[in-house]
């Protein structure tokens, strides 16, 4: 089966974090099925590289191609006006991409979108001219922010008309769609898995001795320096805590408002910042870890959940999305119902004060239950029933 994946969150030579997630769930498609892939992953145009930019600058340093673990990827370039451009990104998106294929052309079965808006939308009018089949996936923020929105919203329902399939990646966010007023028929929950060879426990004084970090409670938080991320309530909790060391992992617009938190809080002896980090590389920050700490204020399906699971350590996250599905297990960690520090801080001190070596070792089977293997089985289903192509082994 051939198939093209169109969507903006998609990771670059310049921005390797970027949408790992779709990248991820690709590559454990391609190590499993018999599947030919071909990634289109537009990003804004901007005339300048120079750093003085920001954010407008990656976008001008992305590579126009390459190819990311043996899969091609184009990077054509789209118009996009900052906060008002939304209307029309849809459309900019499904031209950036015509053009990309006519630069490359290429036969395939099915479009395949990640993020309904404006991804969902550009694969409709890509696929309405080309004449071919298209599923769009939703990840998070499309449905519980931008979906709010009249007109972005009226633009998904009507992608959701057209779609072969709508797949959500937690069953929070299927029926927050069906709440907006998508057939519930046309929508399934195929959340990810989780990679337990690559994210699995390491020895946990190896593990700080590696990083650099001293004895004592740790609690990681990791993602996006982004409002959203919930990193200010971390670190509002871990000011409640004597002796804990905060190391907070990622990149993003909030990291210097951030550290100044931590001076005002006076943990800022106590709180570190390692940048961004290889998902290789992510490893050892769970495995130092006592707890991994999720404070976000809206996710999807928050894979850094499981990857800290596979590495033996519990966590504590807001009740968000998809949250509830990966906690559901006592042993895995705690869900907190509010967003009030001191009961965030509460969970913590309970987390850490019951960890033992053992513990480590049931939080981990929790994640052995979210294998990629039945996701990626079900998903070339759905792909190829939208292709219109037989079933494998019929």
């Amino acid at each position: 089966m051939r198939v093209l994946t169109l969507t903006t969150l998609y990771p670059n030579a310049r921005s390797p974090r970027h949408g790992i997630f779709v990248e991820t769930r690709l590559c454990e498609l391609r190590r499993r099925m018999p599947v030919q892939l071909r990634v289109i992953a537009p990003v804004p145009w901007f005339p300048s590289s120079w750093k003085g930019f920001g954010k407008y600058a990656d976008y001008a340093a992305v590579p126009a191609e390459e190819e990311r673990h043996r899969i091609p990827v184009q990077h054509p370039r789209y118009a996009m006006v900052p906060k008002i451009g939304m209307r029309w990104q849809p459309a900019a998106v499904a031209q950036a991409a015509w053009r990309a294929l006519r630069e490359r052309p290429g036969e395939f079965d099915v479009i395949d979108a990640h993020y309904l808006y404006p991804d969902g939308v550009a694969a409709m009018l890509l696929a309405a001219r080309l004449g071919k089949p298209f599923i769009a996936t939703a990840r998070g923020s499309d449905v519980n922010l931008i979906a709010t929105l009249p007109g972005p919203r009226a633009a998904i329902l009507r992608m959701a008309r057209a779609a072969a399939k709508l797949i959500t990646v937690s069953e929070a966010l299927r029926c927050t769609l069906i709440a907006l007023g998508v057939d519930p028929s046309r929508i399934e929950t195929l959340r990810n898995g989780v990679d337990t060879e690559r994210f699995s426990p390491l020895p946990q004084q190896e593990a700080r001795r590696e990083l650099g970090l001293p004895e004592g409670p740790l609690a990681v938080s990791v993602g996006n320096l982004a409002e959203e991320k919930g990193h200010d309530l971390v670190l509002d909790a871990a000011a409640r805590i004597p002796g804990l060391r905060t190391v907070i992992v990622g990149e993003g617009p909030q990291r210097v408002a951030l550290e100044v938190r931590a001076r005002t809080l006076g943990i800022a002896d106590r709180t570190t910042f390692l940048g961004n980090m290889p998902q290789d590389r992510l490893r050892w920050v769970y495995s130092a870890a006592d707890v991994l700490a999720l404070g976000s204020r809206r996710e999807g399906w928050p894979n850094v959940l499981l990857e800290a699971m596979a590495c033996g350590t519990p966590v504590v996250a807001t009740n968000v999305g998809g949250v509830p599905e990966i906690v559901a297990d006592p042993a895995a960690g705690i869900v907190v119902a509010s967003r009030d520090p001191s009961e965030f801080a509460g969970a913590l001190t309970r987390v850490l004060e019951q960890a033992r070596p053992e513990s480590r070792s049931a939080v981990r089977d929790v994640a052995c239950g979210f294998s990629w293997e039945p996701v990626v089985h079900r998903y070339y289903e759905a792909l190829g029933a939208a292709a219109g192509l037989p079933p494998r082994g019929s």
